[in-house]
């Protein structure tokens, strides 16, 4: 992928690990299933990425309740 998006995704996924609820709770099943903590924060990178286009895609405002159900 491109490395530039991988370092403008990098930071944002450790604060929203930090404080987001649907990427804590994204990130501690991985934990718990073994992955690695690269693994587990490139994984959440992913997931913001796709929580991203989502937003922009529907054109509505974030909704914790369709990202915890994906």
């Amino acid at each position: 992928g491109s490395s530039r998006l991988r370092g403008g995704l990098y930071m944002p996924a450790i604060v929203g690990i930090q404080h987001n609820e649907v990427l804590s709770e994204f990130a501690k099943r991985l934990k718990a299933n073994g992955k690695a903590p690269k693994q587990v924060i490139c994984a959440v990178m992913r997931k913001m990425l796709h929580l991203i286009y989502g937003v922009l895609k529907s054109n509505k405002p974030f909704d914790p309740g369709i990202a915890l159900a994906a």
